[in-house]
Formats: structure tokens, C-alpha cells, sequence
């Protein structure tokens, strides 16, 4: 696959596709590359997640690492990875279709540039000279003071990443904007590897500072992994007269209230859940960041794959204010969101039903234990009762940055979150950190629900996308197949034995039952969804 992927073939629009409810082939096709570099960038995390277990277990070198890179990450989504889906993408696909040579659009992001490498330095160094005192807030009163100390030097490590991953944000949006989506699609995946083989090549002379040295260096990589995908762009760093660009003023006056909400998760919702977290216990930070780590496969597979893929098309039908291109835009949202249904709901239901298998496959070596992986596998099903809301709601999202609202999302947002403290706080007393999972499920309901509410009635209807159906005969289908895997579950496991090839057996097998009987039971149920994806995958092995 070439990286303008999507500008070598006609887009093929929802209109088009509309005959006989199928998505268009692009989507499918773009979906495809974006989902493809997700599971190749989850098997790599898991890898990476795997490593750090095995070489450090659920304790203080860990949690002081998680400390370390939350900082930097949680600034980079606060200040420009916030920007891409919410405003970039929206803005630079703008500007692609409507710029034959595209000299307005590599001016745009030329004075973007302009004002990431400016900003960003004068982060990173403060960052560097401040970094005990900003650990000090992250960290929680009760982390040990060897914690504390540790997370200070590893900061100093990773801090300089924010810089490299903020211009990568940037060229990445551009890329998504032109709909050439290899490149940055399989961007994390050479992150992940990167720290991966960095921290097994220098752990023995570094410790756990060889994974912050593996971080830094995984963003350097990824950056200049764009490089082949803008060979014919024209771009340099213009730092006069960037702020006054109008283009830049659009994208600012959008995320100002991204930024808000972002702000608030950073500020608040972050250090809360790592300081309720943190005062639980040592390996309560671990357990939930081993949890994420598996949950974010699906999603990442999933809504992510989906929702990028479409969000440039959404995009420019948005800007048809016509009754044709707001018919365009629900049939390409509800396809989207049709797609997603019928994938997260069995991948939900699998993974509650294979949890502790699949955690003591992928983390149960060295220093993790069977106590680690029940409480991470408790951590991960009670995490999964939000997963397909979390789906869902990532596609309504999208729609509306594609429809250039961005305030509506940022208000759902704040009800959500202050619901998710809440829940968080009055459970805590009786379920310990895992009241945090419970929250975040409780969060993600909140905000699908009001979502998808408000941008029905902004939108007038999804005009007739036949979701509760489609909602109905996926959870049915799921629910056999959820029976069928546990009932598969539990023979194997009595005659299997317990390590690493008896438990890759026994995910595999469960596993694969699992999913035959979900397309029997799609097929059955006449899912047209599940038809879909099995058209495509048989044209993408016939072509």
C-alpha cells in the first residue's frame, strides 16, 4: 500500500453505497490500513507492557515510569494532540479540497509548525528545571519517597518527546487531511517497538530509565516516519506572522474549547484517578495502566480505525450545507457507526469472557503473579462495561469536530466527568481503585447517551440507519457466542496445562470458537454489517 493510499482511487460516496447499504469501498479501505497499523501498534504495546512487567513487576520502577511519561503525555493531548481530530483535520481537509496547488495549506501548516517549535521549547525547558515540583503534583502524598525521586529523574528523560511528538501531531493531521493514512497510521507502532527494543538492549546498564530513553527515542522515529508521505509538500517553519494566519485562528477559535475540556482532564481528572489510585496501594497505578493498555486494543481496532477513516470525508460533507451533503453525512456517519457496533459488541463480550487467560498470557511471567493477574483482569472486565459506549461515543465525537462544533463536546464532557468523580469517590471506601473502572464506565454511558441526543436533534434524525436493529442482532449474536467461548473455557482449562503454551492455547482456541460462532450466529441473524466486512475481506484476498 502506498501512503496517498485514498488519492490513487475515486472516493466512492455514501450515495453511491446507499443501493444496497454498504459502506463505500474507500471507508472500508481506509479503515483497513488505520486498523491494521492499530493492531499492529496494541501487539507492540502489549509487548512493551509485557516486558515491563516481566523485567519489573508491579512495583515502585514501574509506577515511577508511569509518573514520568504521564506528565509529557498529558501536555502533548492538552496542547496539540487534542488538535488534530478536533480541529486539525477538520480545518486542513477544508482547505485540501478547496486548494488545487495547495500552496494555502502548506502555508497553514508551515506557521503551525512555526508555533509548535516555539511554544515547545520554552515547555520543554521548564519542564526540566521544574520537573521535582511537577511530579509533586502528580504524584499522591502516600507514594514513597523512592517513587517520587525516581519519577523525577525519568521526567527529565522524556520531557524533550513533547516536542518531537507535537510536530508529529501536526504532520499526522496534515497526512489524514490528504486522506494518505499508511504513515501515520503505523506511526505508534514504530513508537512501541522502539521502546521496546531500546529497553531490552540497556535495561541491564540503565534500569528503568532505558524504557524513559526508549520513549524519547520512539518519538524521534515516528516523526521522521512521515517524512516518505509529504515528499511533495512544501513546508518549512514560519514563525512571523503565524498567530495572524486565518487558518490558525480558525483552528484556534475550535479548540479553545477542546483545550478546556482537556485542561480539565489533565488538571483534574488525571492527577484525581492517579492520586486516589496511587493511595490504595503500590501496583494500583500498574494494575490500571496493564488494564488500559488491553482495552485500548478493541477501541483502538475498532472506533479509532473507524472514526479517523471517516472523519476527513464527514469533514468535507460538512461543508455542503445543501439537504445532499447533510444526506451524505448521516449515511457516512451511520455507516461508521453501524461498523463499529457490530465489531466492539463481540469484541467486548470475548474479552470480558477470556479476561484472566488473557492477561496471564500476555503479563503472568517473572515477577508477575496470579495475584497480579486477578486483580488486572478485574480491572479490565470492570473497565470493558464502558468499552462500547466508549466506541459509539467516539464516532459522535468526531461528527461533531467534522461539523467544526466543538463546544458541545466540551460541555457533554464536563457532566461526564464530574459524574465519573462521583461515582469514583463514593464507591472508593468499598471497591478500593477498581471504584475508578467502575466510574469510567459510568463516564462513558453518561456521555454517549447525551451525545448522541444532542447531535441527533442537531442533525434533525441519523435518517434512518436502522441502529436499533443493528444494536439488537449484534448484542444476540454476541451473547451466544459469549456462552459458547465460556463453555469452551472452562473444559480446556481443566485439561490444559498452566503456562505459557497451555494458556496460548487455551485464548486461541476459546478465541477462535468464539468468533465462528459469532459469524454463525451474524449470518443467521442476517447482520448485513457483518456481510460487509466479509465482502471486503474477500475482494481485499481476491485483488
Amino acid at each position: 500500500m502506498s501512503a496517498t493510499l485514498s488519492d490513487t482511487a475515486p472516493l466512492d460516496t455514501p450515495a453511491q453505497a446507499a443501493a444496497d447499504g454498504a459502506p463505500p469501498e474507500s471507508m472500508a479501505r481506509a479503515t483497513g490500513v488505520i486498523a491494521l497499523g492499530n493492531v499492529a501498534s496494541r501487539v507492540l504495546g502489549l509487548a512493551r507492557e509485557t516486558m515491563l512487567s516481566t523485567l519489573f513487576g508491579a512495583g515502585a520502577a514501574v509506577d515511577a515510569f508511569n509518573l514520568a511519561i504521564i506528565v509529557p503525555r498529558s501536555l502533548y493531548d492538552l496542547l496539540i494532540g487534542g488538535h488534530v481530530n478536533s480541529a486539525l483535520v477538520p480545518v486542513l481537509s477544508e482547505y485540501a479540497a478547496g486548494d488545487d496547488d495547495r500552496r494555502d495549506l502548506w502555508a497553514l501548516v508551515s506557521a503551525l509548525l512555526g508555533i509548535v517549535v516555539v511554544t515547545l521549547s520554552v515547555l520543554v525547558l521548564a519542564l526540566e528545571l521544574l520537573a521535582p515540583q511537577v511530579i509533586g503534583v502528580v504524584a499522591s502524598s502516600n507514594a514513597t519517597p523512592e517513587v517520587i525521586a525516581q519519577a523525577t529523574d525519568l521526567l527529565r528523560v522524556t520531557a524533550p518527546a513533547l516536542m518531537f511528538l507535537s510536530l508529529f501531531a501536526v504532520l499526522s493531521g496534515l497526512l489524514y487531511a490528504l486522506r494518505r493514512f499508511t504513515w501515520p497510521a503505523f506511526a505508534s507502532t514504530v513508537f512501541n517497538g522502539t521502546i521496546l527494543l531500546v529497553t531490552v538492549l540497556l535495561y541491564r546498564q540503565l534500569g528503568i530509565t532505558a524504557a524513559a530513553v526508549g520513549w524519547l527515542v520512539g518519538a524521534v522515529v515516528q516523526l521522521a516516519l512521515q517524512a516518505p508521505g509529504l515528499r511533495d509538500a512544501h513546508l518549512r517553519v514560519r514563525v512571523r506572522g503565524a498567530l495572524g494566519h486565518p487558518g490558525v485562528r480558525r483552528i484556534g477559535l475550535l479548540y479553545l474549547p477542546v483545550m478546556a475540556s482537556l485542561a480539565l482532564d489533565v488538571l483534574v481528572n488525571r492527577p484525581f484517578s492517579y492520586n486516589l489510585a496511587s493511595g490504595t496501594g503500590e501496583g494500583s497505578i500498574s494494575y490500571m495502566a496493564w488494564a488500559t493498555t488491553l482495552i485500548q486494543f478493541p477501541q483502538g481496532l475498532v472506533a479509532l480505525a473507524i472514526s479517523v477513516a471517516i472523519l476527513p470525508t464527514l469533514s468535507r460533507q460538512a461543508v455542503d450545507r445543501a439537504d445532499v451533503g447533510l444526506r451524505q453525512f448521516k449515511a457516512t456517519l451511520g455507516q461508521g457507526l453501524r461498523l463499529a457496533i457490530v465489531l466492539i459488541i463481540p469484541a467486548t463480550v470475548g474479552l470480558f469472557v477470556l479476561a484472566e487467560p488473557v492477561v496471564a498470557l500476555i503479563f503472568q511471567h517473572g515477577k508477575f503473579d496470579a495475584v497480579d493477574t486477578a486483580h488486572t483482569a478485574l480491572a479490565l472486565r470492570l473497565y470493558l462495561l464502558g468499552l462500547p459506549f466508549a466506541a459509539v461515543d467516539l464516532l459522535l465525537v468526531f461528527a461533531f469536530y467534522a461539523r467544526q462544533n466543538t463546544l458541545t463536546p466540551a460541555l457533554v464532557g464536563l457532566i461526564s466527568l464530574v459524574a465519573y468523580m462521583v461515582v469514583a469517590l463514593g464507591l472508593l471506601p468499598w471497591y478500593s481503585f477498581f471504584a475508578l473502572m467502575i466510574a469510567d464506565s459510568v463516564k462513558h454511558l453518561i456521555h454517549t447517551g447525551v451525545s448522541a441526543y444532542l447531535l441527533g436533534r442537531g442533525m434533525g434524525g441519523y435518517g434512518g440507519q436502522r441502529l436499533p436493529a443493528t444494536i439488537g442482532r449484534a448484542a444476540l449474536a454476541a451473547t451466544g457466542m459469549g456462552a459458547l467461548t465460556w463453555a469452551a473455557l472452562a473444559l480446556l482449562s481443566a485439561e490444559l496445562p498452566d503456562n505459557v503454551l497451555g494458556r496460548a492455547i487455551l485464548v486461541v482456541v476459546a478465541g477462535g470458537i468464539g468468533v465462528a460462532a459469532f459469524g454463525a450466529f451474524a449470518s443467521r441473524l442476517r447482520l448485513d454489517e457483518w456481510r460487509w466486512l466479509g465482502d471486503v475481506l474477500r475482494r481485499r484476498l481476491r485483488g
